[in-house]
């Protein structure tokens, strides 16, 4: 048995993309002619969501109309007819009009009397009622306004006592408007709010979409051959230019090989052309990245490499026990340096990979910031600095992120302010926000950053490490990890040094906010 897949294959080796244009664009037009049929579908789906969309109007106005002093009533009636277009009114306890939104404003609709309508809206008339009976249309009852109004007069209404909450009812005006009738009891006192709708714009819509079919089936035969050669030329060259760039790519056979954006087209063949070529360019900046860090990382890799085969080599000529010891201890050394450069590389090779894997929830920056500061406070990893967190108000600081990511970039910061303060030093840490961006600053008591590395301290494998601290205890990537997660986060991050009279150095995260 054929599968769809095979059945696919032979409709495309068979007939050019040309002729199956062509071929669509023909069968399109015979089956215009039943669209009439699904017009009235159509209309039906419309009044029924007009039928719900003003029953839930009426709940929103018998609500305002229970919360509203009887004192207020008019004014507040007045305003609801007029904003939603409706005619409300009050029924009270004995069934009397209370209240008419038409009495105290301006009527918000005018249903046309048939005996003064032109010839278009006869004919108009008459094909509505054609269309409806050859589909087999579900017939509507008449509307019209009772002589006496008062709530008996209104058929659909006279149960409203037994129903459990609104009665709706949808019937035709006589120049054929829908029109949505919906009683509502109100809350607390024996009155009953109606609420009539007029959907003349329904009705309006879908005689234009019959005349604008008529008129497509008629025209569709003569223009559709023309049309579809068109269409072959406007979708398939573009597309065969795109292929054939696309094959340069995959033979590899020049590295700047150019796509097509095809900056003129501002349609789908457009969007096409403009997101391969960004692919493309996206492919060529990851391999060079890749490339890049693979020379990184051979180069980072070579010292420790070097140190630990000239202790190895030194291990077989020396019989000292003591200089064996060192010797060993260099080894160890050059060991967990390794390994701490390969895990670093690892995390540093994942991240880009995870974030794009990664569902973006609300993180609240202050709740994050107090759990790792608490953390670290409990773990005991401050080295004796103290670290003054300014909490922000809950809830004033939220972004959009992976919270462990961000928490990791926290972390590097943190753990890179602490390595440059001094003994019982302060690190400092803020969060604030403007209403568009997070700004979270860290603050240390160090040194400072150099003249010119404000920038070079984010690139991989670059360390500017106290003299003090053990060489090789810092792989160098911290920092960098946390610019690429906040890269990742649509952020920025930015060093310099303290503007004030204490020496250290600050970093500065700019988050987009979260919308509430």
């Amino acid at each position: 048995m054929a599968t769809d897949t095979d059945l696919d294959l032979t409709w495309s080796a068979r007939w050019s993309l040309t002729s199956r244009i062509l071929a669509v664009n023909i069968f399109a037009v015979a089956l215009l002619a039943g669209s009439f049929f699904w017009l009235d579908n159509y209309r039906v789906r419309l009044l029924e969501e007009r039928t719900r969309q003003t029953e839930t109007q009426a709940e929103l106005i018998a609500s305002v109309i229970d919360r509203t002093p009887a004192g207020a009533r008019d004014g507040v009636v007045a305003a609801l007819g007029a904003t939603s277009g409706h005619r409300i009114r009050i029924y009270g306890a004995d069934g009397e009009l209370a209240l008419d939104s038409w009495a105290v404003s301006e009527p918000t609709y005018v249903n046309r009397d048939i005996a003064n309508e032109t010839w278009q809206g006869s004919v108009a008339r008459w094909m509505d009622q054609g269309i409806e009976t050859v589909v087999n249309a579900d017939p509507l009852p008449d509307f019209a306004e009772p002589e006496v109004d008062e709530l008996a007069a209104w058929e659909f209404a006279r149960d409203i006592d037994d129903a459990d909450g609104a009665v709706t009812e949808l019937a035709l005006a006589p120049d054929r408007t829908p029109m949505v009738s919906v009683a509502m009891p109100l809350d607390g006192v024996n009155e009953t709010v109606l609420v009539t709708a007029n959907a003349r714009d329904i009705r309006r819509d879908v005689r234009a979409e019959r005349l604008r079919l008529g008129i497509i089936v008629l025209a569709a035969a003569l223009v559709s051959i023309l049309l579809s050669l068109f269409l072959a030329r406007t979708i398939v060259r573009p597309l065969r230019r795109l292929s054939l760039a696309a094959r340069r790519v995959r033979l590899g056979r020049a590295r700047e090989v150019v796509l097509p954006r095809l900056p003129d087209r501002r349609d789908e063949i457009g969007l096409l052309a403009r997101t391969l070529s960004d692919m493309s360019q996206a492919l060529r900046q990851r391999i060079d990245a890749t490339e890049a860090l693979a020379a990184d990382v051979a180069h980072e890799l070579k010292n420790p490499l070097a140190s630990l085969s000239s202790a190895v080599d030194s291990l077989r000529k020396v019989e000292d026990p003591e200089l064996q010891k060192q010797l060993l201890d260099v080894v160890q050394d050059d060991v967990r340096r390794l390994d701490r450069l390969i895990t670093d590389i690892s995390n540093a090779s994942r991240i880009d990979a995870e974030l794009s894997r990664a569902s973006f929830e609300r993180v609240d920056i202050g709740d994050l910031i107090g759990s790792i500061v608490a953390s670290r406070d409990e773990r005991g990893v401050n080295d004796g600095v103290r670290i003054a967190f300014g909490r922000p108000r809950s809830g004033s600081a939220i972004v959009m992120g992976d919270g462990s990511q961000l928490a990791r970039v926290l972390e590097n910061l943190l753990d890179n302010a602490v390595s440059f303060s001094p003994a019982n030093g302060t690190v400092r840490l803020g969060a604030t926000a403007d209403g568009e961006h997070v700004f979270i600053t860290v603050e240390d008591e160090g040194p400072g950053i150099p003249e010119g590395q404000t920038e070079e301290i984010f690139r991989r494998f670059h360390s500017l490490r106290p003299t003090e601290e053990e060489f090789g205890k810092h792989s160098g990537l911290g920092l960098a990890i946390a610019r690429a997660i906040v890269d990742g986060h649509d952020g920025e991050i930015t060093a310099q040094n303290r503007e004030d009279s204490a020496s250290g150095a600050r970093f500065t995260i700019l988050l987009p906010m979260a919308q509430a």
